[in-house]
């Protein structure tokens, strides 16, 4: 059963990778095949998990690329249950 308040995937990918590891987000990137400013945007929250970066992780630090993205789909579910009553459908 999904979480309520899900972290955003690259707070969990900081917290239980990088951090770690402790490897500088320059580092990681350079490790990753990426830019700094794109994994920097994933872990500040700017930016979301793309299939691509969720299977950059998988070789890079384990797990599979559908759990990486299944952080992702956990969280935008979670964000926008917090407004659900806001949403208005007809049947």
């Amino acid at each position: 059963m999904p979480r309520k308040n899900p972290p955003h995937p690259g707070r969990v990918v900081y917290e239980e990778c990088i951090e770690p590891l402790d490897l500088t987000i320059t580092e990681a990137a350079k490790g990753l095949g990426v830019t700094r400013n794109s994994l920097s945007r994933l872990i500040n929250g700017h930016n979301g998990m793309s299939p691509e970066m969720a299977l950059r992780l998988s070789k890079a630090f384990g797990g599979s690329a559908e759990s990486w993205l299944r952080q992702q789909i956990n969280y935008d579910l979670a964000q926008v249950q917090k407004k659900e009553s806001q949403i208005r459908v007809a049947r």
